[in-house]
């Protein structure tokens, strides 16, 4: 079988796949493309020809098309697994395939309700993409499954989370114990990779991120969250001329500051914190209303200086205006009085932070001294370290409004600014 696959496979990766076939939980840790999840699909697809007739096969990942997207994919590109990928089939959004003539049961495990979906089941075999993101109740459950006797096998990946996860401190650093064994890898051992995608991969992730998806270490979210802002780089006092005003971000507050931060695209192609509002009750002893919060915003953007326009142009429509998702009813106020394009945004803390982190250690951001909420915010937003003991990935929950306000506008439009980073002017930013 390893013979069809046309990729490159790296000792380890070899070394990994024969092992595994008799480690009753076998996991697949490191670095992002580090050939892990290559490495265990092939051990994977041995696994099903040998895999009793007694029992489900299935595969776990957070949703079903994560599944979609990470596994099945994959797996049916010829460029990857060859002639093997003619025995992959799946129909989108069905919660079954047929892998070499096997069923295979697609499951989302999003949260520990998931774990109904398996009980009582009995389980030959299964596959867990991302094993940190998987709640632990679910992984307990899977576990008292696998009730084939010796030739139940559970195989898994994952990218490093804290050192206080569960799946570390139960798991890893018990293996011994548990039946567990696991593989760390790192870039170095994906011999299919371009060193120029290498070099990509190592400007995506900054700090944190940069240590636990590059480096593959299991360390504590700790200090500050955007370790890599540095104020000789990512802030300026004269702004270029705007080719695009990207966005608006907004997070509401009544009691709490209300914040907004403009986002445009400079002919440079950096994008730039050009203008915030900033309104704090507790300063003005005096809390708003949507319909006021809307003026003052809409009074905002028809002032905002055009930076590099003759004279003193002044008046911005951005292309996006994304509010705190919560913040509903402002909204509908938005919309009622038919500001244009107004959206909720996308309030994935953790992938916002690697979004914002990217954005400030690449260089690609910069921020206008003018922006005085944003700049008096970012340098102390940090971890909550008491999360962090628990597992959890949390950062304190105080001074964060501005901050979360430029993580919604860049994370919201992520997938359109990331193409403009410049990894061959990086040196050394992520690390």
């Amino acid at each position: 079988m390893l013979r069809d696959v046309p990729l490159p496979l790296s000792g380890r990766q070899v070394a990994s796949i024969v092992e595994s076939q008799d480690a009753p939980i076998a996991l697949w840790s490191g670095a992002v493309s580090s050939g892990k999840t290559i490495a265990s699909l092939l051990a994977f697809l041995i696994r099903i020809t040998l895999a009793p007739d007694i029992g489900l096969i299935v595969i776990v990942g957070r949703t079903l098309q994560t599944i979609e997207r990470n596994l099945i994919d994959p797996l049916q590109s010829r460029m990857l697994f060859g002639p093997l990928a003619r025995h992959v089939h799946h129909t989108t959004g069905s919660t079954t395939a047929t892998i070499l003539g096997r069923t295979v049961h697609l499951v989302g495990a999003s949260d520990a309700r998931a774990e109904g979906r398996i009980r009582g089941s009995t389980i030959a075999l299964a596959y867990v993409d991302e094993a940190t993101l998987v709640p632990e109740a679910f992984w307990m459950m899977l576990l008292s499954r696998l009730r084939v006797g010796d030739q139940s096998r559970l195989l898994a990946t994952t990218n490093p989370d804290g050192p206080f996860h569960w799946l570390r401190k139960e798991f890893i650093l018990r293996g011994a114990e548990v039946g567990l064994t696991n593989w760390h890898f790192t870039l170095d051992d994906n011999p299919s990779l371009d060193p120029k995608m290498v070099q990509r991969l190592k400007a995506q992730y900054t700090g944190l991120w940069y240590r636990r998806f590059i480096l593959g270490e299991w360390c504590l979210a700790s200090g500050a969250v955007y370790d890599m802002f540095d104020e000789d780089r990512n802030v300026v006092d004269i702004l270029p001329y705007m080719r695009r005003w990207t966005a608006v971000g907004i997070d509401y507050g009544t009691v709490n500051p209300f914040s907004a931060v403009l986002i445009g695209q400079g002919e440079d192609n950096h994008l730039y914190a050009v203008s915030e509002y900033r309104y704090d009750s507790k300063i003005a002893y005096r809390q708003q209303t949507d319909a006021q919060y809307s003026a003052d915003v809409r009074q905002w953007l028809a002032t905002v200086r055009r930076p590099g326009e003759q004279g003193q142009a002044r008046g911005v429509t951005p292309r996006w205006i994304f509010v705190d998702p919560s913040a509903a009813s402002f909204m509908n106020q938005l919309w009622t009085e038919k500001v244009p394009n107004v959206a909720p945004a996308i309030n994935d803390v953790l992938d916002g932070i690697r979004s914002v982190g990217v954005a400030l250690g690449s260089g690609l951001l910069r921020i206008h001294r003018s922006c005085t909420g944003l700049l008096g915010e970012l340098p102390g937003y940090a971890w909550d370290e008491k999360a962090a003991e628990r597992g959890e990935d949390k950062p304190l929950k105080t001074d964060d409004h501005s901050a979360d306000a430029l993580r919604y506008a860049l994370h919201s439009t992520a997938h359109e600014w990331r193409g403009l980073i410049d990894y061959k002017e990086v040196d050394g930013v992520a690390a």
